[in-house]
């Protein structure tokens, strides 16, 4: 099943560093069904040791507190595998890592999850840069797909979640605390 906004997002089971302390803790599976209760924010980058996706990496990391307010968990995901995931994160910052990254990175290194989110550059094997918000009953609610030279928005991302929280119309520009639109 191909992604869709507004129906069931594709299910997936993946690999990932999910609470690694070392090498021999790496694979610890992560799964849409594990999130179901919460919002997911679930990105795609294309490759670990790139220029953009650290910065995206660390943007979200940094912000994971304002998107546990709004009970809602990160999970970041390439084709990658983990023990790439492993050394990224174990690569100081001024080497271009990651390290302290406060969320799982999954490894869709069969490409089946990328590829069932539409993100799946299938001549480089590399995901694009792609954006999904699932919310607590599995429901896919939000995507963006970028071109991989432009990093994604923490704020935005922010901004939609809230957006679709409220359960109302949300206006061009909304903002936390402003009207809905009402019919």
């Amino acid at each position: 099943m191909l992604a869709q906004v507004g129906l069931p997002a594709p299910d997936f089971v993946m690999p990932s560093t999910k609470d690694a302390t070392g090498p021999q803790d790496l694979g610890k599976e992560v799964s849409l069904a594990g999130y179901r209760g919460k919002w997911l924010v679930l990105f795609f980058y294309p490759l670990d040791f790139t220029f953009v996706c650290p910065t995206e990496i660390r943007a979200f990391s940094d912000r994971r507190d304002e998107f546990q307010e709004f009970d809602a968990d990160i999970l970041g995901c390439s084709t990658d595998s983990v023990f790439s995931h492993w050394a990224w994160l174990n690569t100081a910052r001024e080497n271009n890592g990651i390290p302290g990254t406060r969320y799982p990175l999954a490894a869709d290194f069969t490409k089946e999850t990328a590829r069932a989110y539409g993100v799946l550059d299938e001549s480089s094997g590399a995901a694009r840069r792609g954006l999904f918000i699932i919310d607590p009953e599995s429901r896919l609610r939000y995507a963006v797909v970028t071109d991989d030279a432009v990093g994604r928005s923490v704020d935005e991302t922010l901004r939609v979640l809230q957006a679709l929280q409220t359960g109302g119309l949300c206006p061009a520009n909304w903002r936390p605390g402003a009207e809905l639109v009402s019919v």
